[in-house]
């Protein structure tokens, strides 16, 4: 049974929005409420465009600290016609009763993304999984499959991505010895966070060489579907030190073994990802645990890269709690949408609270394009149908 906290109301809501001379606008940081008045559970998420309307995935949180962590439904899905009067439509996926199950109640199920798959018809998630009483030492990709939008999902695997697979540009021929036995010895570190107990660690560029027989590491991730359809999983790795983009195969269920490295050593985690013209972007936070930092941007004209770093595209001040754009707001990046059929995408952010998980916030805004770049300014509210 999904836990509801309900919000007490103060003037009239509706959904994301409040209704102001009749006119619904999104007003970042604050209560955004359900069609029962129940404030959205769906943290860490992304939304998809099906048949017409929206579906906003994410993870479902319970009051206090144990919300940190997966109980009962794990992920939590919502239907829009507009993106901002929300209809709740329960639990998408569920954890699982066996405690082995990687799914298990207590597991961890982390920035839940979702896509539809024409070739097959099924819609297909992923999700960061750690696993039931080992902290962040599986660094798992999770991947489930449903026939419908709201689900049920099933898991189909819970594993570490590319075994055995080297990136692509990649000669290991060109690895001294010294560097092999440094790739597994880092490799089998399961709590490398600090870097003042591993400093050898934090720029050694081949961690993922000693991950050849487990799997690559997949924390905070995402997927982005192309103009041409195809597929990709992009995820944190290395110990956060590297992200890691996957080719799909064309049924979105598998890596089609072609994989890369981007931001080298650059501690990016929470990537978000679009594409404007000639131009895809990524959106980026710095690693500094549930601590907000100062938002990063990156441009390429392929997604094999090279990557550019430009940044910080935020602007402004939130102006519900006083946090600067240096801090994105007290948030972090989480997806971008692109609305169907306009020149217009919409920057999402969560602003997290660990100490009481449910109360987590969102910062959803406007993307504007500058000269092959983007910023997103502050804006205290805000239309969805703005030209």
């Amino acid at each position: 049974m999904i836990k509801k906290t309900v919000v007490m109301l103060a003037m009239a809501t509706l959904g994301s929005a409040v209704v102001v001379a009749g006119e619904s606008l999104v007003r970042s940081a604050e209560i955004w409420p359900d069609n029962n008045g129940v404030h959205i559970n769906a943290h860490g998420g992304g939304v998809i465009v099906h048949e017409g309307r929206f579906w906003w995935y994410g993870e479902h949180k319970i009051d206090g600290k144990a919300g940190n962590n997966a109980h009962g439904a794990a992920v939590h899905v919502y239907s829009s016609k507009d993106l901002v009067h929300w209809q709740d439509e329960g639990a998408a996926l569920t954890c699982s009763a066996d405690h082995e199950s990687p799914i298990a109640d207590g597991s961890v199920i982390e920035r839940p993304k979702v896509v539809y798959c024409k070739k097959t018809g099924k819609f297909v998630m992923y999700f960061h999984n750690e696993l039931r009483g080992k902290g962040y030492t599986a660094a798992h990709l999770g991947v489930a499959i449903a026939d419908r939008p709201q689900g049920p999902f099933k898991l189909v695997r819970s594993e570490r991505p590319n075994k055995g697979l080297l990136p692509e540009g990649f000669n290991a021929s060109s690895l001294s010895a010294d560097d092999k036995a440094k790739a597994e010895k880092f490799a089998a570190i399961s709590n490398p966070w600090d870097p003042a107990v591993h400093p050898e660690l934090s720029k050694f560029p081949y961690t993922f060489y000693g991950m050849l027989k487990t799997g690559q590491m997949s924390q905070d991730q995402t997927v982005f579907i192309d103009d041409d359809g195809k597929a990709y999983h992009i995820c944190a790795s290395e110990y956060d030190a590297t992200l890691h983009f996957t080719e799909l195969t064309d049924d979105y269920l598998h890596s089609s073994g072609k994989w890369w490295r981007v931001a080298i050593n650059d501690y990016t985690e929470a990537p978000a990802v679009c594409k404007r013209g000639e131009w895809y972007y990524l959106i980026g936070s710095g690693c500094t645990g549930w601590k907000p930092n100062k938002a990063r941007l990156y441009r390429a004209k392929n997604l094999r890269g090279p990557w550019e770093r430009l940044g910080n595209p935020c602007e402004g001040t939130n102006t519900v709690t006083g946090q600067s754009a240096d801090l994105t707001w007290g948030g972090q990046s989480t997806f971008i949408l692109k609305l169907p059929g306009k020149d217009r995408y919409i920057a999402m952010f969560d602003i997290w609270r660990p100490e009481n998980a449910i109360d987590g916030r969102y910062v959803w805004l406007p993307i504007e394009f500058k000269e092959d770049s983007l910023t997103i300014p502050w804006k205290a509210a805000w239309s969805i149908g703005e030209p």
